[in-house]
């Protein structure tokens, strides 16, 4: 079984696309992109510098242009016609996935992101704020750490790699005492991406999404919310929307692509995070970065060896659990009589408590529940999964 996944912001390199525009029908893609979203893709990706590509605004349509254009090359069609089992993008990326999973269409793909850029860059401007990467440590202590600090666990990458995220002055509060065994490295981004700072993002592409027609996916589709696997376009349209501001959980993705049995991942350009992710969470599963037009016939040697499907399309093999995840950071409390009984609808599942108030914590959908991860009094944080459900039929 083969997954395509496409990056996020923060794999730009300067000059990376310069190969690419010597594939027949990239550049014309990519002048096409350039229009949709407002930006001179083509130079930003071969001479601009690595500030200039820095900026969110630039950085996000640049990126999912890249991995339209590149999924385009390996099937010698379009985008949509990338050969493969599944598709997952990390954070931006998710963009990309739905193209190639043919949830949308590449030119309205293109037009969300130059709204999404420019919004999250407008957001990111309105008081100082940023994100500091948790590398090593025992993953409950630091998001634990996190939650004490007011942060938000922004990415939680796997691989002992966490994104905290939130004001300036929580993160030097952070800094100052940082988790047993954790090292951080402050990151150089405009704002706290996937965090309530981002709010006024979400409205700017719920607004932009409101007029964009979606379709089913016609393969395997992984959400950052959850790791879970989407099944209607109506569903996925609505994630990336929240996703803005919401923790991206890659580790959870990886993940579903253990059980779903993946044997085979390629990450399109500019690829080499995510692909770096793979091979330390998912032992034994074929990686290949594809970051030059030369590795294209390496890909379609993978995809050859690995596709399960003989058209790439089916969702035979969907995990049918879901994930329950925190409304926001602090304590989480049981609910009274707390068991593995069914969650109805609207159900309580409990609360979490914070400064602000409490929040409940409550079944979007009839569900049986599988497993509790946290106990009472569990310090947790925003994204963070709080139970493990199975939807009723027709959930």
């Amino acid at each position: 079984m083969l997954i395509i996944t496409a990056p996020g912001q923060g794999a730009q390199t300067p000059g990376f696309l310069a190969p690419w525009l010597e594939v027949p029908g990239v550049a014309e893609r990519l002048g096409t992109a350039s229009e949709l979203a407002g930006r001179d893709l083509i130079r930003f990706g071969t001479t601009a510098s690595a500030e200039e590509i820095r900026d969110t605004a630039v950085a996000q349509p640049l990126l999912v242009a890249a991995a339209i254009a590149a999924a385009s090359a390996l099937s010698g069609g379009g985008p949509g016609d990338a050969p493969a089992d599944a598709a997952a993008g990390h954070s931006v990326g998710e963009l990309a996935a739905g193209v190639i999973a043919g949830v949308l269409a590449a030119d309205d793909a293109m037009r969300l992101v130059g709204v999404r850029g420019t919004a999250m860059a407008a957001a990111a401007a309105v008081e100082p704020t940023g994100m500091t990467a948790v590398l090593g440590g025992d993953q409950d202590a630091v998001l634990a750490a996190i939650a004490r600090c007011g942060l938000t666990p922004a990415n939680v990458n796997g691989a002992g790699q966490i994104v905290a995220a939130g004001t300036i002055a929580a993160l030097e509060a952070f800094a100052a005492d940082p988790p047993a065994g954790a090292r951080l490295r402050p990151l150089q981004v405009a704002g706290a991406f996937h965090t309530r700072h981002m709010a006024p993002a979400v409205a700017a592409l719920r607004d932009a999404a409101a007029g964009v027609t979606v379709t089913d996916p016609a393969m395997t589709l992984l959400s950052d919310s959850d790791g879970s696997a989407v099944t209607t376009g109506k569903e996925w349209l609505e994630r990336i929307v929240a996703q803005v501001a919401a923790p991206v959980r890659w580790d959870l993705c990886m993940q579903t692509m253990a059980d779903l049995g993946v044997t085979a991942f390629i990450e399109l350009p500019p690829a080499g995070t995510l692909a770096g992710l793979a091979r330390r969470a998912l032992p034994g599963v074929a990686q290949l970065a594809l970051k030059t037009p030369d590795q294209l016939d390496a890909a379609r040697d993978l995809i050859s060896g690995h596709l399960a499907e003989p058209d790439g399309h089916g969702h035979g093999h969907l995990p049918e659990w879901r994930l329950i995840v925190a409304p926001t950071s602090g304590t989480f409390r049981s609910p009274p009589g707390r068991g593995d009984a069914a969650a109805d609808l609207g159900a309580d599942l409990g609360a979490v408590t914070a400064r602000g108030g409490e929040r409940a914590v409550t079944a979007p959908w009839p569900a049986e529940i599988i497993e509790w991860l946290v106990e009472d009094g569990d310090p947790v944080s925003e994204g963070q999964p709080l139970v493990r459900v199975q939807p009723r039929e027709g959930a």
